[in-house]
């Protein structure tokens, strides 16, 4: 299975093409066309997510559904840091971008697929990368029951039905860890399962058993993925770890009894810094913590946002510098904001949208100015006027 010649510089050539109208144009003669245009659109989809493995020209690209589903080339790259030894085996190889990373850190790798297809193109592009990683064409409960023991097995069950359509919850993924977590714990010491950052994390934790920490992965500030490592005989605390990828944030760590055992600190007033948590802190749940890690204070027990006099440079999350802010009105925009036509906005635990607030306010969308509308101690609904004071990454504010 290779791409000639001709089909490379069709591909080389229209690497920026819109794939449905190149469909529709006459390819030079001995061009694979079909093999073309899917690999296009797979170098396309991959050019941010997986950019080493979109600029290498020999390799090969399944469809559309595998590419959505495989991990970033970052996220792949934090998980390999996490699992070392001298045996590894990828149960769910779909793609292979986290088989490759992780399996730079083993002598010796299997990658576990049921698809033959991805079979195929895994050993191709295996070979073009120069890994050694054994193909296994079977599922995983079928690799499990005749396979010798690992030091680390990962796991990542396809999040959809037979339907085609995404799921969250544990039982509805294929195949189901919560029936195969005895299996995993027996074959190696050290497990890792990637769910859905849907998931309810609580709800998972009742199903899951020795957990001893849980990865939540964010990129550019996009909760990604769930990484939960099991480990064989663990009855101890779950740590939680919190990561915001190819931004500047620090990693936050904390367990849910440090979380439960905290005091929240409360602000009387808005003060001359704004912070949002990231969204892997977000969804970790860590929020009474962070008033005593990062000497910041809560806006409203249910606002998660935080305010504090000094620049505290290294909370994770992303941080305003507070121009100016007021009790919400019908006169906001002439008192507070009669010099904007467009900033972005954000609502948190406010009654109104952030549709509903532009319209009320006449403001279009922009990124120079920040509006925070949300709810102070003692219920007091405000808007918070704020320009970056830390810039990390450039995702929109709107939920």
């Amino acid at each position: 299975m290779n791409l000639n010649e001709t089909t490379k510089q069709f591909i080389r050539e229209n690497l920026n093409a819109d794939v449905p109208t190149l469909a529709l144009k006459k390819a030079p003669v001995g061009t694979d066309v079909s093999l073309a245009l899917r690999q296009i659109e797979a170098r396309q989809l991959l050019r941010k997510k997986v950019p080493s493995w979109s600029e290498n020209e020999d390799l090969l690209f399944p469809a559309h559904l595998s590419i959505e589903q495989c991990s970033s080339e970052a996220s792949a790259q934090y998980k390999a840091k996490l699992l070392q030894g001298h045996s590894f085996a990828d149960l769910t190889g779909g793609l292979g971008i986290d088989t490759y990373y992780i399996s730079q850190h083993f002598q010796q790798t299997d990658y576990v697929e049921q698809q033959a297809e991805l079979c195929d193109l895994a050993r191709h592009n295996f070979g073009v990368l120069q890994a050694d990683i054994k193909v296994w064409n079977e599922t995983a409960e079928d690799y499990l029951n005749h396979c010798a023991p690992k030091d680390c097995i990962f796991i990542d069950p396809a999040r959809r039905d037979t339907y085609g359509r995404k799921t969250v919850s544990i039982s509805d993924c294929t195949p189901d860890v919560a029936v195969l977590q005895e299996l995993l714990l027996q074959k190696a010491e050290r497990v890792m399962v990637k769910l859905s950052p849907m998931l309810d994390i609580s709800k998972a934790l009742e199903e899951l058993h020795h957990v001893k920490q849980v990865h939540v992965v964010a990129v550019a500030n996009e909760c990604k993925e769930l990484d939960f490592i099991m480990e064989r005989d663990y009855q101890g605390e779950v740590q939680f770890v919190c990561v915001n990828l190819l931004t500047d944030q620090p990693e936050l760590r904390f367990t849910l009894e440090e979380e439960r055992n905290c005091q929240s600190h409360l602000a009387e007033d808005v003060l001359n810094y704004l912070y949002e948590p990231n969204p892997a802190v977000m969804k970790a749940g860590c929020f009474k913590l962070l008033t005593e890690r990062f000497d910041v204070f809560k806006l409203h027990k249910n606002s998660n946002l935080y305010t504090s006099e000094q620049l505290i440079s290294s909370f994770p999350g992303r941080i305003f510098e507070v121009e100016s802010w007021a009790a919400y009105n019908k006169k906001l925009k002439q008192t507070l904001l009669p010099d904007v036509e467009q900033a972005s906005i954000a609502v948190r635990n406010f009654p109104l949208s952030v549709a509903e607030l532009r319209k009320t306010l006449k403001i279009g969308d922009g990124d120079a100015i920040y509006l925070f509308a949300t709810t102070l101690k003692g219920e007091k609904k405000i808007l918070i006027r704020t320009k970056k004071a830390v810039s990390s990454e450039t995702a929109s504010l709107e939920f």
